[in-house]
């Protein structure tokens, strides 16, 4: 038997095969549902209007349906496009587990890694070069070999997780921060910030670039606002003149804030990543993993000295894997060089 309920069946059903819908597209399905039911059976007249309450209405129906399950019908705006995006999104637990269906618990783990190296990057520029993704699988698994690794990474970006610009840097993409954003407000504290004007979540736009403003804008947001104001909403400091809002002396955040050399300063990690012996309250953002403390290691040895007098230089993380490769090659030509005597050798036999 056919009834009005049957719409929010069959809208949920479009809406769980599509994973996330541009509004206009959510609105068409909405009515072609609503037609649909009403063409089986004539004597009901489910009504459809496209006025914009009669739709923010619809939205709140499906939010308490879903209710009961921890899901919501949710919405964001596209970072890249600025078009609304609405998809079911899990508001209980890890969230991150919803990847369970499509990976193992390894590549999830790597995919956190991820995450961290993300939202943690410096100058507020939420990406990572494709050589830091590539170098997190050793701090995950090290039985992950470097071509799984890519296909991990083609497949986060393939399944929308992920974003891949053409520079090869990989960053968040509109489904993670839909689906994911309770998980990245919850550990990521003091890396997320909020749009001034939309109060939606921030990882490309513009900030102002008055020390400690707390004000950050997507460049939608930034292009409408700047029509009619010249000052920053939040510490009433003058933004030069830009006519064309295109943000060019505004602090940049995302992808156009990555700066050359950031990557070098080593590995960051959480703090509630970090052992909890001495770590007072150091800022979590800044704590970098991988490196040893001098003072706990022993002195060197004179054999060490000397093979150590090529190896002086320090090298980034993102040159380590191939820094190790060409120790490892080095060591075993010392080893293969001929065992004649030294030049040394004359010198100390005169003394005797």
């Amino acid at each position: 038997m056919v009834s009005s309920s049957d719409v929010m069946r069959l809208f949920l059903q479009g809406i769980m095969s599509r994973r996330m819908v541009t509004e206009k597209t959510a609105r068409k399905l909405w009515q072609k549902c609503i037609e649909a039911v009403n063409s089986v059976d004539e004597n009901l007249n489910v009504p459809y209007n496209d006025d914009r309450k009669y739709w923010d209405d619809w939205v709140n129906k499906v939010t308490e349906a879903l209710n009961p399950l921890d899901l919501e019908f949710a919405h964001v705006h596209d970072e890249f496009s600025g078009e609304h995006v609405y998809g079911i999104v899990n508001r209980n637990g890890d969230e991150v587990a919803q990847l369970a269906t499509e990976y193992t618990a390894i590549e999830i783990k790597y995919f956190k890694a991820l995450l961290d190296q993300i939202m943690l990057a410096s100058n507020e520029s939420y990406c990572v070069s494709s050589l830091v993704a590539l170098r997190e699988v050793k701090f995950v698994d090290k039985s992950i070999s470097k071509t799984h690794a890519e296909k991990l990474l083609n497949s986060f970006v393939a399944r929308g997780w992920l974003v891949r610009s053409r520079k090869g840097r990989y960053s968040l993409s509109t489904r993670t921060i839909l689906e994911l954003q309770t998980y990245l407000k919850a550990n990521f504290d003091d890396s997320v910030h909020e749009c001034t004007i939309c109060f939606e979540m921030v990882t490309r736009g513009f900030a102002c670039t008055v020390q400690n403003c707390q004000t950050r804008l997507h460049s939608r947001c930034y292009s409408t606002y700047r029509r009619t104001r010249n000052a920053c909403p939040t510490c009433k400091a003058p933004w030069a003149s830009d006519e064309q809002g295109t943000g060019e002396k505004m602090k940049k955040i995302g992808e156009a804030a990555f700066k050359d050399g950031q990557e070098k300063k080593g590995r960051r990690t959480r703090q509630s990543d970090m052992p909890e012996e001495g770590s007072g309250e150091e800022a979590e953002a800044e704590t970098l993993e991988g490196g040893e403390d001098d003072e706990d290691e022993p002195a060197p040895t004179q054999t060490q000295r000397r093979k150590g007098k090529k190896k002086k230089n320090v090298v980034s993380d993102d040159e380590q894997m191939e820094v190790e490769e060409k120790e490892e090659e080095e060591e075993e030509e010392e080893e293969e060089e001929p065992t004649g005597p030294s030049r040394t050798q004359p010198r100390r036999s005169g003394r005797r």
